[in-house]
């Protein structure tokens, strides 16, 4: 199961607003990310109703409303996953009842998920958009020394 790429724009949305000093339009970001303005205008929707960016109607363009080293990767994937406490993982609905393993299986995986979808936001709590951004600067830079 794979997170939808909504969260990977996001953060490319954010990303390229902190390294930029202009308010960007949906235009200038979607040429970044590869894809259609509709999509950012999506995703900046979202953004916007968690209070990461400030969007100006028409050629206003958008702008980051927190300092990028206050803005986490989970705060990002909060945004626009819109998983809840538990949810990334599904289980198998229908295991067989009759079968000790199948009547079992559901409730030891659930406690298992439950621990990797935890470990997996705490990590993201760690990361900001800032640190994202000066990973990308010195894969930027590697690149051009090479």
């Amino acid at each position: 199961m794979k997170i939808s790429s909504r969260f990977t724009i996001a953060v490319h949305m954010l990303s390229l607003l902190h390294v930029r000093s202009d308010p960007l339009t949906s235009e200038q970001i979607a040429d970044s990310v590869n894809t259609n303005p509709v999509i950012i205008r999506q995703i900046s929707r979202l953004l916007k109703k968690a209070g990461l960016i400030e969007v100006k109607r028409g050629s206003g363009g958008a702008h980051l409303r927190k300092d990028a080293d206050a803005v986490s990767l989970y705060d990002v994937y909060k945004a626009v996953e819109v998983v809840g406490e538990g949810e990334l993982f599904h289980t198998h609905e229908n295991p067989n009842p009759d079968c000790w393993v199948g009547a079992n299986i559901n409730q030891v995986l659930e406690l298992i998920l439950l621990k990797a979808q935890t470990a997996m936001e705490n990590i993201l709590r760690d990361i900001s958009v800032q640190d994202v951004t000066e990973l990308i600067v010195q894969k930027k830079n590697a690149s051009q020394e090479a």
